[in-house]
């Protein structure tokens, strides 16, 4: 399965960029803000590179796969 690596908004929010100002600015939908609020994987990476552009960092950074068994 896939799951989150860090706790994006969180992240975002660290540097500057809390819910209220993402959805604001139209970084990202409200849709998109409640699937990273709730852990939903169920998105498209497009979707992930406003985050990895604010945040500088890859998307291996902030997904990961694991084994489920």
């Amino acid at each position: 399965m896939i799951r989150y690596k860090i706790n994006i908004l969180q992240e975002l929010k660290k540097v500057g960029y809390p819910s209220t100002r993402i959805r604001r600015e139209k970084i990202m939908g409200e849709s998109m803000v409640q699937k990273l609020r709730t852990g939903n994987t169920s998105i498209n990476l497009a979707s992930l590179e406003p985050v990895c552009r604010i945040l500088n960092c890859q998307i291996g950074d902030l997904v990961e796969w694991v084994e489920v068994e």
